[in-house]
């Protein structure tokens, strides 16, 4: 396997990055409507803690590189395969609304094309290879992200 940054990786060095946008003097959404950043930030919360419990539960692995063992089909995963991803997205816009900064925007929108482009599609071949028909039933009738 090559050596490459995971994906928590990004999401770290992308929430880094929208914070220190902050220290840029460009403003975009107002106060108090940028309070919307903060419940963008406790779904995304909510649907990481979720997600990584259900992961727990079932004894599979939650790391890119690990093929997981089991097929998790119930919480957040009927309405996203990749619910962990989404959280991390719903909190870096949430961020970037907290911050105000629009340049701040680059960094989630990036993180959306990494994970969309570049990890996704592996993982999903992996799961074809570990569970067929099931992970192809599933894949047909729930989205990617939401």
């Amino acid at each position: 396997m090559e050596k490459c940054i995971q994906p928590p990786r990004y999401f770290i060095i992308f929430l880094i990055l929208i914070i220190l946008t902050y220290f840029i003097p460009i403003k975009m959404i107002p106060h108090p409507y940028n309070r919307l950043g903060g419940i963008l930030i406790f779904s995304g919360l909510i649907l990481n803690l979720w997600a990584d419990q259900l992961f727990k539960k079932a004894k599979t692995s939650v790391k890119y590189h690990q093929i997981p063992s089991y097929l998790i089909l119930s919480g957040p995963f009927r309405i996203s395969r990749n619910p962990m991803y989404l959280g991390m997205l719903l909190i870096l816009f949430g961020v970037s609304i907290l911050i105000q900064n629009p340049l701040s925007l680059i960094f989630p929108i990036a993180f959306f094309f990494i994970i969309n482009y570049k990890f996704i599609p592996t993982e999903e071949k992996n799961m074809e290879k570990t569970f067929g028909r099931n992970y192809v039933e599933y894949k047909n009738k729930t989205r990617r992200w939401i």
